[in-house]
């Protein structure tokens, strides 16, 4: 039998800020799990974009981009301290009122969205280490239904470089009905989002074709691109259009925006489709609609994923058909190393958090 401790060490977000607002508290209650729930020890979390734009306010309003915000546009559920991290693995150690104690000792991955209705819709999603605490600590607690066994030999690190990042690029890839033999524009695709859409594309038969940063070029082709532009040329159409040999891109999946917006919306056939679940490289855009209307054209926004997208992703887990890519692992009290490690995007792949 497990002894759980009534402390633990955990990172708290106690504010919208900088590095300052993240504390490390070694004498955070350890959650009890409630009726239906599940206690784990953490064995690693990993890091997101999410975690950094959370902290630092920096999702704007409908009403004002510069405004200081959190992540949901209705109904924020974000109050401090809270325990970010969404990445979680670890062991079941404790259930709660009507869990089988059975379920003692497994190992899971956690599912981290909080869907809160029944049916697919994403329109009220929310996330663990938003709407409640997540996993930067030693212990998390979580909805037993959102507590995955994976059968698969990879480590706990290795597993907890998955979940947001491929079930993100996943719902992505689903939404704009990316399929076998199309091609698909990956920007941002050494990061963790765009190297996991590499990998899915190729998963559905389809030809990922990235963007990527200078010295990143040979890694991202390593993880599965059919070609590589590098970031920050003169002509963006024109370098896309040689990478594929003419060949027309059928769907783009964008994650930084910004100042590349209009040539991504030019690089696509007429009749594509663009996806997007993020905005690295500045989330206001300038948008001639004649470009959409005249071409035909779809644009989707996603973020998170289904239920049937989180069991998509576990069978290509389980069928080795997606690997991890491990960018560095910090421990829990290097935590604000850890988030400045990340914001520099010096790495392929994820970051990982273990406990001390």
């Amino acid at each position: 039998m497990t002894v759980v401790p009534k402390t633990m060490a955990a990172v708290q977000l106690i504010g919208h800020g900088g590095l300052d607002k993240l504390i490390y508290n070694r004498a955070t209650p350890v959650p009890t799990p409630a009726a239906g729930e599940v206690l784990i020890k953490v064995a690693a979390c990993g890091m997101n974009n999410t975690d950094v734009w959370v902290r630092e306010g920096a999702y704007g309003t409908e009403d004002d981009p510069s405004a200081v915000s959190t992540w949901r546009r209705k109904g924020n559920t974000l109050t401090f301290p809270r325990i970010q991290g969404t990445d979680a693995v670890g062991h079941i150690v404790a259930v709660g009122d009507g869990i089988d104690a059975v379920r003692i000792g497994e190992r899971v991955m956690v599912d981290f969205s909080i869907y809160n209705r029944q049916d697919d819709s994403l329109a009220d999603i929310d996330y663990m280490g938003h709407g409640r605490d997540g996993g930067y600590a030693q212990y998390m607690a979580l909805p037993a239904e959102n507590a995955h066994v994976v059968d698969t030999d990879f480590t706990d690190i290795e597993l907890a470089t998955f979940c947001c990042a491929y079930l993100t690029g996943e719902r992505m890839l689903e939404r704009a009905r990316l399929s076998a033999g199309e091609r698909v524009l990956v920007t941002g695709a050494s990061g963790g989002v765009g190297s996991a859409i590499i990998q899915l594309a190729r998963a559905r038969g389809a030809i990922p074709i990235a963007i990527a940063g200078p010295g990143k070029e040979q890694a991202v082709l390593d993880i599965g691109a059919e070609a590589v532009v590098t970031r920050g040329g003169n002509d963006l159409v024109e370098a896309v259009d040689r990478a594929s040999g003419g060949r027309s891109i059928d769907v783009v999946a964008d994650l930084v925006a910004g100042s590349m917006f209009n040539d991504l919306l030019k690089i696509l056939r007429p009749e594509g489709r663009y996806t997007t679940a993020g905005a690295i490289g500045g989330p206001v855009v300038q948008l001639d609609l004649r470009t959409i209307y005249l071409k035909q054209l779809e644009l989707h926004g996603s973020s998170q994923g289904t239920r049937a997208d989180f069991h998509r992703l576990v069978r290509y887990i389980e069928e080795k058909k997606i690997r991890p890519l491990v960018g560095g692992v910090y421990r829990l009290s290097d935590f604000r190393r850890a988030q400045t490690d990340f914001m520099a995007k010096n790495f392929i792949g994820k970051l990982v958090v273990v406990p001390d």
